[in-house]
Parts: structure tokens; C-alpha cells; sequence
């Protein structure tokens, strides 16, 4: 797998990876990560991404953060509390 394009964003690290005739896109925040996976006959160019990657896009990518922390915490508090 290798990295093919980085997006830069203020919050987000935000990767393309391409790996078995697909891209990964790869949202990271903190120790979570949101991976999509696109086959690459689907992709004219690497700058589409640029397009997916749209506020609307990561604000649903935050909120999805949000309840992933908030299910390991939970989970793990359970875990510890055992």
C-alpha cells in the first residue's frame, strides 16, 4: 500500500493510498480512522478526491468520530469495570 496524494486539512489527516487496483481514502482523527474504499476504474484522476472531500463530507466524518470515541469509551469502561 502506498500512499499516492495527501489533502491537507487544518483538523483531518486526510491520505489516498492505493492498494489491489483501489484507492483508500483515509480520514484520520486522533487513534481513529475512516477508510473508504473506490475501485480505481471508477477514478479519472487523483484530484476527484479533492471534490469528495467537501465540508458537508467531513462534517459527517466528525460527527461519525464523535460516536466512535464515544462507543470505546463506553465499551472500554465496561471492560475495566469487569
Amino acid at each position: 500500500m502506498r500512499v499516492v496524494k495527501r489533502i491537507p486539512h487544518e483538523r483531518f489527516l486526510i491520505e489516498i493510498h492505493q492498494y489491489n487496483n483501489k484507492y483508500l481514502l483515509n480520514i484520520t482523527l486522533d487513534q481513529y480512522v475512516q477508510t473508504y474504499k473506490i475501485d480505481e476504474e471508477l477514478v479519472d484522476n487523483l484530484e476527484v478526491f479533492e471534490g469528495i472531500v467537501s465540508a458537508d463530507f467531513l462534517q459527517s466524518c466528525l460527527s461519525r468520530f464523535v460516536n466512535m470515541r464515544s462507543d470505546f469509551i463506553n465499551e472500554f469502561n465496561k471492560y475495566k469495570n469487569e
